[in-house]
């Protein structure tokens, strides 16, 4: 997301400004150093960061401040078919943003509910990693691999569709409904050889943890083909916490599930979500009891 960096004095004559980011006050020079704008249609926030330091401290700390992009859980898109109620973090199906087109490699953040007895019929895919996160309820997945597969909370299930695949996602049960995440994540490939595999997992390792359920390498969770990581917490009020991120040019996108949880000390309640770009590391801080979802993927790839 662009930065500006901006003025806010030039309109008063009686302070003559250094610099566009810097001002004479009589102390020491007031810089400002980081300033988001987005649209505040879509219920994003505009955060400024600021310091007093010498001018050049200040251009670099500029070169490395935080970008931080709030997305409202009321700004989410939002279609209700009776079987099937979903909401859209990015651009998906009807619902077209030009502003909510993807996070990095993040494409697609569907929060569904499906009525029981229904579900996706069979369609296509090719060349996007698809993950589904069971969060109650079960979930029955097949495909032309000839994979036939149920899933529920506490188990991780990826599709590499790669070259082409067709496979149909539905509520396992006839009584009770099932909602789920559904995430698309470019790979960092194309035209890979079609792949599924799932994992089950303690959710108990959630509590007061980051839990890794997607990895690049398998070794933790699910292999993606991605340089992308995929955390859950469950974490008790006031439990804190540090993330770096893996490295320079990641991110990180934080969706809340349940509860409210601070990053950097900026409030986020259930289902809102904020996407962290140009940062080393986040502070993580429970505001109430919380369970949340952290991916760190790449900006570019």
């Amino acid at each position: 997301m662009p930065k500006f960096y901006v003025n806010l004095f030039e309109s008063i004559p009686s302070v003559k400004p250094i610099q566009s980011i810097s001002l004479k006050t009589g102390l020491l020079p007031l810089v400002i150093l980081g300033f988001s704008m987005l649209p505040t249609a879509q219920n994003i926030l505009i955060f400024a960061d600021y310091k007093h330091d010498n001018i050049g401290q200040s251009m670099s700390n500029m070169e490395n401040s935080p970008t931080y992009t709030l997305h409202k859980a009321s700004s989410r898109g939002h279609a209700d078919h009776g079987w099937l109620n979903t909401y859209h973090s990015f651009s998906f199906a009807s619902w077209h943003d030009p502003e909510r087109m993807h996070f990095g490699a993040l494409r697609v953040l569907n929060d569904d509910y499906v009525a029981a007895g229904n579900g996706f019929g069979r369609h296509p895919h090719d060349n996007m990693e698809i993950i589904s996160i069971p969060l109650e309820g079960s979930l029955r997945h097949e495909d032309s691999m000839g994979t036939g597969a149920v899933i529920a909370m506490g188990d991780i299930q990826i599709m590499s569709a790669g070259t082409g695949i067709l496979h149909s996602e539905n509520n396992n049960s006839e009584v009770d409904p099932v909602r789920f995440l559904q995430i698309w994540m470019f790979p960092n490939q194309k035209d890979l050889t079609p792949r599924y595999d799932q994992e089950s997992f303690d959710i108990a390792e959630e509590h007061n943890q980051l839990r890794c359920v997607v990895s690049p390498t398998g070794d933790e969770g699910v292999q993606i083909h991605q340089n992308a990581w995929f955390y859950l917490g469950s974490w008790d009020k006031d439990h804190a916490q540090n993330y770096s991120l893996k490295g320079r040019g990641q991110g990180v996108y934080v969706f809340v599930l349940e509860g409210d949880l601070e990053i950097d000390g900026r409030l986020l309640s259930r289902r809102d979500a904020m996407g962290i770009s140009d940062a080393d590391l986040v502070q993580l801080k429970a505001s109430s009891d919380t369970r949340f979802l952290m991916m760190d993927v790449p900006m570019q790839w």
